[in-house]
């Protein structure tokens, strides 16, 4: 609106709310509204709930919104007159145009950009009287700005989240769909990628080796790399990675690090009031436990926290301590950087503090006049680079330089470092390898200075990697950025320093000698390395050898004192020509001089087995057995590498390598190949175990067991026939073996499935292994439990049946190993005697074992005298009705008696139906209510009905011993009174001849009857 209100609406026009301007309070007067702009996301968040709608109003005041009803914006007075505003295209800074009153009440145009959060970012100021409109281009690298008639352009240089590490490149973009920040770490030697996502990425710093993530700690995740060293965790995290992206070590901090720098032992993270050093370790040749160790016992002095006002003494703290890191400080901190010996702090009011390391000591101080936004120290710590907020770049001497060394040849600094000034500058890199050499980057121009002394300025807009050996590796960041998943290495740029290429145009042009004499002149390793490779090329010895001593080149002097023992020029030739990694030349020159054995060691040590493989076979003579071997065996590996396991087993097969042929067979599931192999390994042979342990984990028992006593170890063959539950064949084993440990493992076993409450297969696990009594013992008890649950009758007997059978195999196992002790020296009588004895000895149960029957019995009377009684066999149904009566202890007494009861009175025996009323009241188990419905039930019968039998029934009839009972019929229920009867001759009961002949098994225990 025109008098400065933001009213919202929704999609179809209808009004919602007046938006709260926060950033107008205190505002007196009338305002307009300069810009509104809601970045939409296309580019992905710089953060999750990231503001991003920016109101922006003519007096200067700004509000930024993560939504339109946000009641925490972020609020900011430019204190400039504004005209427009505009976010770049990833909505991580926001350019802010209009005009600025300065000295002498002079009004100029300025820019000024500003992250979501409202830090200030840069100041750019603009020629021209009325700017009027801001606008990015679409990738952010650069600004159009409309000041009266004309359209200004200005190149950005984003503040990428990068560094360089190890050959590796490591960025960080956003994407539209995560929250995340993308951390790519590119290896530029193998061209391969390595992708990390990290949330609330705050920055990248590298250096060496290694790289520092700084983020925001996720407080919904559990922080399970961070060593837990106080009861609560920080609110930051510092994460060390390598150059493949492998996390190493982890620390939460407190404090905000909003400039963080990285030496080979240390990284230091600062805030605006505060600094925190934190000496990390990382373990080359160390294990994992080592490194625990030495994390719990040297965690003093790793961490230590400084307030920037505070004068460090260089005494090491216990622990850090980060309450005094927030003690608010008028100069706030606004740069770091640091290098093994050496740590430099700026803030805002142009100061550096000069700290000394691993000791903190403050050093000295120094004032600047402007407010320093990068630092950076040479190699040697003795000078340093300062680019303040205005992009101009001065150098600062931290120590006296008398002259250059030596070692860089030329005259004394051709310039005053507290006179050198270079304007718009935005990123610069020391030589790690020299202390006067460094690179800057000037707009679109890189520029080389020696002593400040610049060379001619190279066109590029790259990002200053590294310089090193005189030369500068740069990358293009811009051009990765368009397209950040498919890192180009047409993007990373190798730039060569004046020297370098004078000297190798001397070389090429006018000759070693003068060459020399111009290196001497500007003496560096890198030149002296040129030169001994330019000697060495053309065989001057002499002089290669005094470059290589010059460079400090050990290798390359003992290489040159190699080729003076040489005698032959063209072997000196091949020789070179391997050196410089001309190795199909140097192996043709080889063959040509007929030096076959020497192409073939080349091969070898290039591991190039396939070339040494076709130069074996190329010769005329026999070749090395041995050796053919070895590249089979070489290429097998290279094939298994690849898992191309079919190609492998070839070359194994050739190369006779029986171990890494196993493991191939296993790995394409060949067991027909892993049991012939198993089949031509000798005895005892190394491999076997490891072949039974493959048969094994794929469920293979006999293969398995074949490998394990081949190699004598029948405890790891029964251990696997256990494992797959084989235990007939563990048992014999163990027997065969004399082992005792199988009992010991069959009722660890047994208890683990009872644990489980699967025992059933508990059962069959002793059945199998021929524990018969055990078995039964277990399977009675699961017939008592199924009958206590009412369980269908027939289910029962079957159970008891089973139960039985396990009874009577126990029997014969004891009588076959008495027989077998006797081995025929005694009599059939004595056998059995003693087979009755060990019986009686080993049985924890004689009910079991004498009683076995009696279940199984029980329940076929009481399912037989059901069956008469609904085929009309009344009087055989009360029979054997009466019979059951002898099994109160198996079936309840209530179902035997009840039962009684209804067969007698179907048969019209109504007396022994009263005998069986009388004993159903006087159940004690029964309760009031069911004793008087039988008492009623009993009273209707037996007032129609006189209780008398038609004919004489002994109620008490049935004897007291076993006799009786081993002579009821099975079949009828009736006793046998014939002396000759049938006999089963495994449950022992007999039937009536012409009864029997009805059936093929028998009634009670199933047998087949022959």
């Amino acid at each position: 609106m025109a008098n400065g209100e933001v009213h919202i609406y929704d999609n179809q026009g209808n009004f919602i709310m007046k938006m709260t301007i926060s950033c107008l309070a205190n505002v007196t007067g009338a305002v307009s509204i300069a810009g509104i702009h809601w970045y939409a996301g296309s580019g992905g968040y710089v953060e999750p709930d990231c503001p991003c709608l920016a109101i922006c109003f003519d007096n200067g005041r700004c509000q930024i919104m993560r939504y339109e009803s946000d009641e925490n914006p972020v609020c900011i007075d430019t204190l400039m007159n504004v005209v427009s505003i505009q976010w770049n295209h990833c909505g991580s800074v926001l350019a802010v145009a209009g005009s600025l009153r300065g000295a002498m009440e002079k009004e100029f145009n300025v820019v000024q950009f500003y992250t979501p959060f409202g830090e200030h970012l840069r100041t750019l100021k603009v020629p021209g009287k009325q700017m009027s409109g801001v606008a990015w281009e679409g990738g952010g690298l650069r600004i159009a700005l409309a000041v009266e008639s004309f359209i200004y352009f200005a190149n950005i240089r984003p503040d990428y989240k990068w560094g360089y590490c190890c050959s590796t490149v490591v960025y960080a973009y956003t994407k539209p769909e995560r929250q995340e920040y993308c951390v790519v770490f590119w290896d530029t030697k193998n061209n391969e990628k390595f992708v990390k996502y990290v949330k609330s990425l705050m920055s990248i710093t590298t250096s060496g080796d290694f790289c520092i993530l700084a983020s925001k700690a996720d407080d919904t995740q559990p922080q399970e790399d961070a060593e837990v060293e106080s009861a609560s965790h920080g609110r930051y995290v510092l994460i060390l990675f390598n150059s493949i992206g492998t996390p190493l070590d982890s620390k939460y901090i407190d404090i905000d690090p909003m400039f963080v720098t990285m030496t080979k032992t240390h990284v230091i993270a600062a805030s605006k009031e505060a600094f925190y050093i934190w000496q990390y370790r990382v373990a080359k040749k160390l294990t994992a436990l080592e490194i625990n160790q030495v994390t719990r016992t040297k965690k003093e002095g790793r961490e230590r926290v400084y307030h920037i006002d505070s004068t460090p003494s260089g005494a090491s703290d216990t622990s850090p301590d980060f309450t005094k890191a927030f003690t608010a400080t008028r100069d706030p901190i606004c740069c770091i950087t640091a290098t093994d010996k050496t740590l430099i702090v700026g803030r805002e009011s142009g100061t550096l503090h000069r700290y000394s390391l691993p000791n903190v000591v403050l050093v000295q101080k120094y004032t600047l006049n402007n407010r320093a936004h990068y630092l950076s120290l040479n190699c040697n710590s003795s000078r340093l680079a300062i680019i303040d907020i205005a992009g101009i770049m001065t150098l600062l001497d931290l120590e006296v330089h008398t002259s250059t060394d030596n070692g860089t040849g030329n005259q004394p600094s051709t310039g005053d470092p507290s006179k050198f000034e270079r304007k718009d500058v935005w990123d610069m890199k020391w030589a790690n390898d020299n202390p006067d050499l460094f690179a800057m980057m000037e707009k679109t121009r890189m520029y080389v200075f020696r002593n400040l002394d610049p060379e001619e300025p190279i066109q590029t807009s790259g990002y200053i990697c590294n310089f090193e050996d005189l030369e500068i590796k740069s990358v293009l960041l811009d051009e990765i950025m368009k397209d950040p998943e498919r890192p180009n290495k047409d993007n990373l740029i190798n730039f060569e320093i004046r020297s370098l290429r004078d000297s190798r145009a001397l070389i090429e042009k006018v000759g070693i000698e003068e060459a020399s004499q111009f290196i001497e002149d500007n003496p560096h390793p890198r030149l002296w390395r040129l030169l001994a490779e330019a000697a060495l090329q053309k065989l001057d010895l002499k002089m290669a050898e005094q470059a290589f001593v010059r460079c400090k080149d050990y290798q390359g002097i003992e290489f040159v004192k190699r080729l003076g023992n040489l005698q032959s020029e063209p072997m000196k030739q091949a020789e070179v020509a391997a050196y410089f990694s001309r190795f199909e030349e140097a192996e043709r020159m080889y063959l040509d001089m007929d030096r076959r054995d020497l192409a073939i060691s080349l091969r070898i040590k290039l591991g190039d087995w396939f070339k040494v493989l076709a130069l074996l076979k190329s010769g005329s003579g026999d070749s090395d057995d041995a050796l053919l071997e070895q590249a089979n065996n070489a290429i097998g590996d290279y094939y298994a590498d690849r898992q191309k396991w079919v190609s492998a087993v070839q070359y194994y097969i050739k190369g006779r390598n029986q171990e890494r042929l196993a493991e191939c067979y296993y790995m394409l599931e060949d067991y027909d190949g892993l049991e012939r192999l198993t089949a031509a390994l000798a005895e005892n042979h190394k491999l076997l175990p490891e072949i039974g342990q493959m048969f094994a984990t794929v469920g293979m028992c006999e293969q398995a067991v074949n490998a394990y006593l081949k190699c004598n170890q029948p405890k790891a063959a029964v251990d696997t026939c256990v494992h797959l539950n084989q235990w007939n064949k563990a048992v014999e084993l163990a027997r065969t073996h004399n082992m005792k440990e199988i009992k010991s493992l069959l009722s660890k076993y047994a208890s683990h499935l009872l644990e489980k409450n699967k025992t059933l297969e508990a059962v069959e696990l002793y059945r199998k292994a021929h524990h018969f009594l055990d078995a039964a013992k277990l399977m009675f008890k699961i017939a008592d439990e199924e009958a206590k649950k009412r369980t269908r009758p027939l289910r029962v007997k079957k159970l008891y049946v089973l139960a039985a059978h396990l009874v009577e195999n126990y029997h014969k196992q004891v009588k076959t190993s008495q027989q077998s002790k006797g081995k025929g020296k005694k009599t059939e009588a004595t056998h059995a005697l003693a087979s009755l004895l060990e019986e009686d000895a080993t049985s924890a149960d004689n009910r079991i074992v004498d009683n076995a029957w009696r279940g199984a019995e029980a329940y076929h009377f009481f399912l037989l005298a059901q069956r008469q009684l609904y085929d009309g066999y009344l009087e055989n149904a009360m029979r054997t009705a009466l019979h059951l009566r002898e099994y109160e202890d198996v079936i309840p007494p209530v179902d035997i008696y009840s039962l009684l009861a209804v067969c007698s009175a179907a048969n019209r025996a109504f007396g022994t139906c009263s005998q069986a009323f009388i004993k159903l009241e006087s159940l004690e188990s029964l309760d009031p209510e069911q004793r008087q419905a039988y008492e009623d039930l009993a009273l209707e019968i037996f007032t129609k009905h006189s209780p008398k039998d038609s004919r004489m029934i002994e109620w008490n009839a049935s004897s007291e011993g076993t006799e009786e009972r081993f002579r009821t019929c099975i079949v009828t229920g009736l006793p046998v009174q014939e002396y000759s009867c049938w006999i089963c001759s495994v449950c022992k009961h007999c039937a009536h001849d012409q009864e029997i002949s009805k059936y093929n098994c028998c009634p009670l225990c199933h047998t087949p009857i022959p």
